[in-house]
């Protein structure tokens, strides 16, 4: 009966050894970013002209190693000038040259699906798991723009993409860049200012964000111990 015991203590702690050393997985991640916002819109086509601050924090839902869904909580200034610009005093009118100085800030609370090239991870070689890899995403979100003259609110279409890579199994570096495209036309105060009737996110200003972030993973998932 001793052994029997002893035998069964030794089993256990033996598959328990081998549980422990396998790789965990891990649902989730948390984090946050640091980087620079910009405008594009009717008073700026160039990317990072008038940029500035921006932060964010974040929570990743990993599927698997190839799919993810990102929230974010992003607050971003930006500023920009008309200088060098035409615009019409009215409909039908010549353009003529404007001079105006805008500054703004917005908060953006978005959702987006990422999709990495390769599978991100770090374990056994048999998993074909990749430290870095560079990824595309695609998602939706909210838009609330503050300006000197008010506030305007509008939802917003990210587009974009950027790199991953695993610093230690559990702390992750991202580098991305996204377009915003928001469905509000008064970040800048210039609402309408050619006078182009306009839907959607057509002829609709537009905010980028440029940003490196570090989160760490959490949640591990549920794994069984196989004999």
């Amino acid at each position: 009966m001793v052994k029997r015991i002893l035998g069964f203590i030794l089993s256990v702690f033996i598959m328990t050894s081998v549980c422990a050393g396998d790789d965990l997985e891990y649902k989730m991640d948390i984090g946050g970013s640091l980087g620079l916002c910009y405008y594009l819109g009717d008073a700026n086509s160039t990317p990072l002209r008038g940029s500035s601050v921006m932060a964010a924090i974040n929570l990743r839902r990993n599927f698997n190693p190839r799919m993810a869904l990102k929230t974010s909580l992003s607050f971003g200034r930006f500023s920009g000038t008309t200088k060098g610009y035409y615009f019409p005093r009215e409909s039908g009118s010549v353009a003529e040259p404007l001079d105006v100085q805008f500054k703004g800030n917005v908060l953006d609370l978005g959702t987006q699906f990422e999709l990495n090239f390769w599978g991100y991870g770090m374990g056994p070689g048999y998993k074909k798991l990749s430290r870095i890899t560079p990824y595309l995403l695609l998602g939706f979100g909210l838009t609330i723009g503050i300006i000197p003259d008010g506030s305007c609110f509008g939802v917003n279409f990210p587009v974009g993409g950027g790199i991953k890579y695993k610093v230690k199994p559990r702390l992750n570096l991202t580098f991305e860049w996204s377009v915003h495209f928001s469905t509000t036309d008064k970040l800048d105060g210039l609402s309408d200012p050619y006078y182009i009737n306009s839907s959607g996110i057509k002829n609709k200003d537009a905010y980028s964000f440029f940003m490196l972030s570090l989160s760490y993973d959490i949640s591990p998932k549920l794994r069984k111990c196989n004999n």
